[in-house]
C-alpha cells in the first residue's frame, strides 16, 4: 500500500501562484509514476500532469501548459505541481495518484492509488 497525503491548497486570487505537494509513504517513492488530477464542481475528474518515477518524463494537459509544472523528489518521497497564472476555472480539488508504471498517466481509472485532495479556489 502506498498512502498519498496532498497539501499546499487555499484561496488565492487570479494571476497567483500555489505550490501543491503530495506525500507519499508506505513503499519506495521512486517506485511509482504520479499524476495529479483536478475535479471542478460539477465535471469530472481531469488530468493535470504526469511525471514518471525517475523526473526525466513529463507531461502536462494543454489547459494547464506553461502555467503549471509537475516535479519530485524522490528522496524527500514527494511530488509537487507548481502553478503559476492562477485562474478562476483553476478552482477544483486537486487529486495525486500514483501508478507503477508510466503508462495511461492520464486515465484517472488506471491509478493504483490515491489522496484525498487538496482544495484550490481562485477567485477573480
Amino acid at each position: 500500500q502506498v498512502q498519498l497525503v496532498e497539501s499546499g491548497g487555499g484561496l488565492v486570487q487570479a494571476g497567483g501562484s500555489l505550490r501543491l505537494s503530495c506525500a507519499a509513504s508506505g513503499r519506495p517513492f521512486s517506485n511509482y509514476a504520479m499524476s495529479w488530477f483536478r475535479q471542478a464542481p460539477g465535471k469530472e475528474r481531469e488530468f493535470v500532469a504526469a511525471i514518471s518515477e525517475s523526473g526525466s518524463t513529463t507531461s502536462h494537459a494543454d489547459s494547464v501548459k506553461g502555467r503549471f509544472t509537475i516535479s519530485r523528489d524522490n528522496a524527500e518521497n514527494t511530488a509537487y505541481l507548481q502553478m503559476n497564472s492562477l485562474k478562476p476555472e483553476d478552482t477544483a480539488v486537486y487529486y495525486c495518484a500514483a501508478r507503477t508504471s508510466y503508462r495511461r498517466m492520464s486515465a484517472s481509472n488506471a491509478m493504483d492509488y490515491w489522496g484525498k485532495g487538496t482544495l484550490v479556489t481562485v477567485s477573480s
